[in-house]
C-alpha cells in the first residue's frame, strides 16, 4: 500500500481548529479530502469517595440541547494529556485529584477530523473552586454508576466520550 499526501491547503484557520484541503495519493489514486485539524482533548472521570462520578450539563450548540458529560477540554499546543485532564478537572468540577489513571484513547470522528480524546479516571479528590471559561456554563450532576449506565442505555447520555467511560468502568 503506498500513500501519499500530495498537498494540505489551510481553507479555515480558528480559536479550537483549522480546516485544510488535503489531496491524497494511494495506490495511484488521487482523491481529497476536508480535514478539520484539532490539537486533541483531555476526559476526565471524576470518582468520589462515595463512589459517585461527577459529570457536567452544559449547552452543545451543534446538538442544540443540554447534554450530561465527563468534563473535558482541548489540550493546549503541546500540552501533555494528563496535565491538560488535570487543569480541565479543576476548572470545571472544583477538585484536584491524587491519583490518576488513563483508560484509554480514541480519534472522535477520523474520517475527518484529527482530534483525539484521552480518557482518563481521577481518585483521591479534595474539593478547590470551579474556574470556568469565559464562554463555560455548567451544572454539575453526580451518579452512582448504575445510575449512569441506565442513562446510556435509555438515551439520556449520549456523549460518545461519556459513553465509552461508563462502558470502561462498568468493564474494571
Amino acid at each position: 500500500m503506498v500513500l501519499k499526501t500530495i498537498s494540505s491547503e489551510p481553507i479555515y484557520q480558528g480559536r479550537v481548529f483549522d480546516i485544510t484541503l488535503d489531496t491524497i495519493c494511494e495506490n495511484g489514486h488521487e482523491y481529497t479530502r476536508e480535514i478539520v485539524v484539532h490539537k486533541g482533548s483531555a476526559v476526565i472521570m471524576p470518582v468520589f469517595d462515595d463512589g459517585t462520578i461527577a459529570l457536567v450539563r452544559q449547552y452543545r450548540h451543534a446538538a442544540a440541547e443540554y447534554l450530561l458529560e465527563l468534563p473535558a477540554g482541548t489540550l493546549n499546543a503541546g500540552e501533555d494529556a494528563e496535565v491538560g485532564a488535570r487543569r480541565e478537572l479543576e476548572e470545571e468540577i472544583g477538585v484536584v485529584a491524587e491519583k490518576i489513571e488513563k483508560l484509554c484513547e480514541f480519534y472522535v470522528s477520523p474520517g475527518f477530523l484529527t482530534e483525539k480524546m484521552h480518557l482518563f479516571m481521577a481518585f483521591g479528590l479534595t474539593e478547590t473552586a470551579q474556574n470556568l471559561d469565559d464562554d463555560e456554563f455548567v451544572e454539575i450532576e453526580r451518579y452512582s454508576l448504575a445510575d449512569l449506565t441506565t442513562m446510556v442505555k435509555d438515551g439520556r447520555i449520549v456523549d460518545a466520550k461519556t459513553i465509552i467511560g461508563i462502558t470502561l468502568l462498568n468493564a474494571r
